[in-house]
């Protein structure tokens, strides 16, 4: 089988990769470009561990097909910070203890990110649904709300102006 040459964008730098035509994109992101930050639980979209954003829009990347991402806009955990500035979500779920193991940390600060990206000030409720898709078996889920909950105050606060 030939592979297929797949040109992208990944964390804000233009990618090339080399794959086969069934190849998860997820494979690729870790095996192939070393991106090893997205994780995978379940390979079938119901934990959440593998989250990226896929042109602004959150996917499990176990589900998307390597070739998909062609000429579109790939974000990972990797990107998530600002060279070794952490994003306030990266550094409030350090603060609220709100990982154990980390395994799917990576996923909840994607999809975290991408809630506070689209509504920088939501309910408890909001962000618990948002966060519905993706599971954790170590923390249990308040230390993970309450991060998230401190990210937004944090964020609506460098928004305001002085």
């Amino acid at each position: 089988m030939s592979k297929i040459r797949v040109s992208t964008t990944v964390n804000g730098d233009h990618a090339e990769f080399l794959c086969e035509s069934t190849s998860s994109l997820l494979d690729v992101l870790r095996d192939t470009m070393g991106l090893t930050g997205s994780k995978e639980g379940c390979g079938s979209g119901d934990c959440g561990a593998c989250t990226i954003m896929l042109d602004g829009e959150m996917v499990c990347s176990c589900l998307v097909l390597a070739p998909e991402a062609e000429g579109r806009t790939v974000a990972t955990i990797e990107g998530v910070a600002e060279g070794s500035v952490l994003h306030p979500v990266q550094q409030k779920f350090l603060e609220h203890a709100a990982l154990q193991c980390g395994f799917c940390t990576p996923g909840f600060i994607v999809a975290a990110k991408a809630l506070l990206d689209r509504n920088p000030n939501p309910t408890e409720a909001e962000v618990r649904y948002w966060l519905a898709g993706n599971l954790c078996r170590c923390t249990g889920y308040d230390k993970i709300v309450r991060a998230v909950m401190a990210a937004a105050a944090d964020l609506r606060q460098e928004r305001t102006p002085a």
